[in-house]
């Protein structure tokens, strides 16, 4: 069997996002029979189109198998709402925080108006409840993507989160926020701007494990593509503890580190979501020149420096990963796929020597 994985530009200016389709089988047959197309993520409307014009176009279908919603954020979930309403789709696999928690339960009768949250949680859950309301209306069963779900060939499946560890962080949602203003964002811009640099080598290394990243984010679905033993991890917006856990599930089941042909970089290369301890797990101790698999982030085209951060794509290049961004452009991952006209191979990000002290 071959695969290939589509990693499509999302946002304008500075804002990121995830929009990521897949396919494996015979890809060589032609027959739309022979493969498993799965939509992860959809980024915002004109994603959703994007994605749509895509599956069309180089999958050869208007089916997709499995639709997944790693989390109610709208960089995520808006452009799968066009995926639901222009495709056909098996199965949609979302969580619905709302039957997790009382609280929010009641919110979302109100459309989640709420003093205890902020207006981007605000919008991102209602975003996620309308796409819950578009598959029920177009009979499409949805699935809450807990560790242990899988498809029925078991090629693809979920390492996190768990029930228990979720039904944790849901109750953490609705909390006080500190809203964003322009004021805040050209301040912000502003300090990224004058930042210090400091420098970096394969074995100098300044990510710390002291990142932290929001509840919401670590409710992430962590999923993983297996086809004919070479594995490809999906890691959304999750955090290092969600990762550390999704990685205990992986060892029971035999995985060891290095493993991986490709890696999704979490959260759009944000160094909140992952340091040296969670990487050594996944991708095998710093400080080599082989090339041990593919890692892909998707960042806006003027992310920089947050998206990503230069000190997480060199902990993966010195791991053995070579790191691309999509920085506006498409980047497709492909093994035993047919080539496409117009598709080329892309230079990696390089191992950078200076680097932002933080992305504050």
């Amino acid at each position: 069997m071959g695969y290939e994985i589509d990693f499509l530009p999302v946002g304008d200016g500075s804002k990121s996002g995830d929009a990521i389709a897949l396919r494996y089988g015979n890809l060589h047959s032609g027959d739309p029979n022979q493969q498993m197309v799965i939509v992860i993520d959809g980024g915002y409307t004109d994603d959703g189109e994007a994605l749509v014009d895509l599956i069309k176009t180089h999958y050869g279908t208007d089916y997709v198998d499995v639709v997944v919603s790693t989390h109610p954020d709208q960089d995520h979930v808006t452009g799968l709402e066009v995926v639901l309403e222009q495709l056909r789709v098996g199965q949609l696999w979302m969580h619905q925080p709302w039957k997790h928690s009382q609280t929010l339960s009641a919110a979302r009768s109100l459309r989640f108006q709420s003093s205890q949250m902020s207006e981007k949680t605000i919008k991102s859950l209602q975003e996620a409840s309308d796409l819950e309301l578009i598959a029920v209306r177009r009979g499409v069963p949805i699935t809450e993507p807990f560790t242990g779900t899988s498809t029925s060939d078991n090629c693809f499946f979920v390492v996190g989160p768990d029930r228990p560890y979720y039904d944790e962080l849901i109750t953490q949602l609705p909390s006080t926020a500190v809203q964003e203003t322009a004021l805040s964002r050209v301040l912000a811009k502003a300090a990224e701007l004058a930042q210090k640099l400091v420098p970096e080598t394969l074995y100098l290394e300044t990510l710390t494990d002291a990142g932290e990243t929001s509840a919401q984010n670590n409710t992430s679905v962590i999923s993983v593509l297996s086809v004919d033993g070479r594995l490809s991890i999906f890691t959304g917006d999750a955090g290092i503890p969600a990762l550390e856990r999704a990685m205990d599930t992986l060892k029971a089941a035999g995985y060891m580190p290095g493993m991986a042909k490709f890696v999704q970089i979490p959260h759009h290369g944000s160094r909140r979501n992952v340091g040296p301890t969670i990487l050594d797990r996944m991708l095998g101790a710093k400080g080599t020149t082989d090339i041990r698999g593919s890692a892909f982030v998707s960042a806006a085209k003027d992310g920089a420096p947050k998206h990503p951060a230069k000190k997480v794509t060199n902990a993966f290049r010195r791991r053995g990963y070579r790191p691309h961004a999509t920085v506006g452009n498409a980047k497709r991952h492909h093994h035993e796929a047919p080539d496409r006209t117009g598709y080329s191979p892309c230079e990696p990000l390089p191992l950078y020597s200076m680097v932002e002290e933080s992305d504050d």
